[in-house]
């Protein structure tokens, strides 16, 4: 635990406190005064005091609160990372998007390798930035208006140890989908005067194709009349639920991308982390869904319990083999409430970061380019999740919704509606209901509070 001085600075250092494994049981205290044109921080370390100062330029309180926030984390991250020896990838930056920190530098005419330079990030983790900026040119736009529509199905065959979402196997909840998708299709109708300049529509889970074919059918009928001419997606999931028949009635309704979530393809590892279908089953799910001509993409996620790193970049170029437009790579993220939280510290940070780094030269040398880039909390090894794309096959919704550009309607349970209100420099949210049946009991009452979001001025 750390102690501040200043109260709101409190979770800020947590963050920080976090990425340094044994930090949490160091006696730590922090203080921090403005004075002398600048911010002036001590750390007590064990009893041992660092003092760092940096000048700065306070204009407002708002500006104020930011550069404390910045300038009282990169003291302590300086004082850990010199007592464990240790220097991680993103330094100090502990936001969940860094290419939204790089915009707002170059909004303001300053480059932002240097305030990244400056937060401790590495040279290989500011050109990342600076090429998924790039991946976005095209599509990354802040404009008033533009909106993206989610539509949430919490559905799953089976659990994932690493699992940390609101889903539960199908079997245990399916006795809540006839009610589910009527309050899908009564949210779905009310969102209609609510979107302004529809940019994608989205469903996501879960697993949507854990549904049957009527029931995925009821959802993309609902959401069809919408999504005419926008990018349409289908998080399709897993291979051990993909049906011909599936994929069919998404192409009728007009559905242009799916994902189809591998993870892996070592067999030993997708046993592990509680997956029913083998690595072949997922090369299956491409061949099906191929003839059908949507754009895919496929995840895989580094770190994933006890996979070895040969194992991990034979997943890599398997991927690559099979060739989707979009392939994600995300790092394990044990959050509370996933299983492996329960069996899983730390990874092995060396491991895991040579896991990252054939990602990232493999797929460059394979013409994949990263466009969206972001973190979380609990990330093993302090990393991020990149998504790559080939040329021309970015996903519009990927961008917006990591870049929180434009305003997002989301329906079903656990989702979060965001009123994106550029011209202020704030973002409003109405969450719905993680539980489905206490969801399920408030969906007038969410249908009312989001009217009430999108209809302000």
């Amino acid at each position: 635990m750390i102690t501040s001085n200043q109260s709101f600075l409190g979770p800020e250092l947590m963050d920080i406190v976090r990425l340094f494994d044994g930090a949490e049981a160091l006696t730590l205290s922090h203080e921090q005064r403005y004075e002398d044109g600048g911010f002036c921080d001590r750390v007590l370390l064990n009893g041992q005091e660092q003092s760092f100062f940096r000048p700065a330029r306070v204009e407002g309180e708002l500006a104020y609160k930011s550069l404390s926030k910045r300038y009282a984390k990169l003291a302590l991250y300086r004082t850990l990372s010199g007592y464990y020896g240790k220097q991680l990838p993103w330094g100090a930056l502990t936001g969940i998007r860094p290419t939204r920190l790089a915009y707002a530098e170059e909004d303001a005419g300053r480059d932002f390798r240097l305030l990244f330079r400056e937060m401790g990030v590495s040279e290989e983790n500011i050109a990342l930035t600076a090429r998924t900026m790039e991946g976005q040119r095209g599509i990354y736009e802040r404009r008033e208006g533009n909106c993206d529509l989610y539509i949430s199905l919490p559905f799953c065959p089976t659990r994932c140890v690493y699992c940390s979402f609101i889903t539960a196997p199908i079997a245990k909840t399916r006795q809540y989908m006839p009610a589910y998708l009527s309050a899908l299709e009564r949210e779905i109708a009310a969102a209609v005067p609510l979107i302004g300049r529809l940019r994608s529509v989205y469903v996501g889970g879960g697993t949507p194709f854990a549904l049957e074919p009527q029931e995925l059918e009821r959802v993309l009928a609902a959401a069809a009349p919408l999504a005419g001419g926008v990018e349409f997606t289908v998080e399709a999931g897993r291979p051990d639920v993909f049906t011909e028949e599936k994929l069919e009635i998404c192409k009728r309704y007009g559905v242009t991308r799916i994902c189809i979530n591998a993870q892996s393809f070592s067999d030993r590892t997708l046993a592990a982390i509680g997956r029913k279908h083998t690595a072949e089953q997922v090369a299956q799910a491409f061949a099906m869904a191929r003839p059908f001509g949507f754009t895919v993409n496929c995840d895989l996620i580094a770190g994933l319990t006890g996979e070895s790193l040969e194992e991990f970049c034979m997943s890599v170029r398997r991927a690559i083999e099979l060739g989707p437009e979009n392939i994600t790579v995300h790092t394990l993220c044990l959050k509370k409430g996933a299983e492996l939280r329960e069996e899983t510290a730390r990874l092995e940070d060396g491991a895991l970061a040579d896991m990252i780094a054939y990602s990232r030269t493999a797929l460059t040398k394979a013409g994949y380019e990263p466009y969206y880039l972001y973190r979380q909390k609990y990330m093993a090894g302090a990393h991020e999740n990149v998504g790559w794309t080939k040329p021309g096959y970015a996903s519009v919704y990927n961008v917006d919704v990591m870049e929180e550009s434009a305003d997002n309607i989301a329906v079903g349970a656990n989702a979060v509606s965001k009123r994106v209100l550029l011209h202020e420099g704030r973002i409003e949210r109405v969450g719905s209901p993680k539980d489905i049946p206490t969801y399920l009991n408030k969906t007038e009452r969410l249908i009312a509070e989001r009217a009430a979001l999108f209809a302000q001025s």
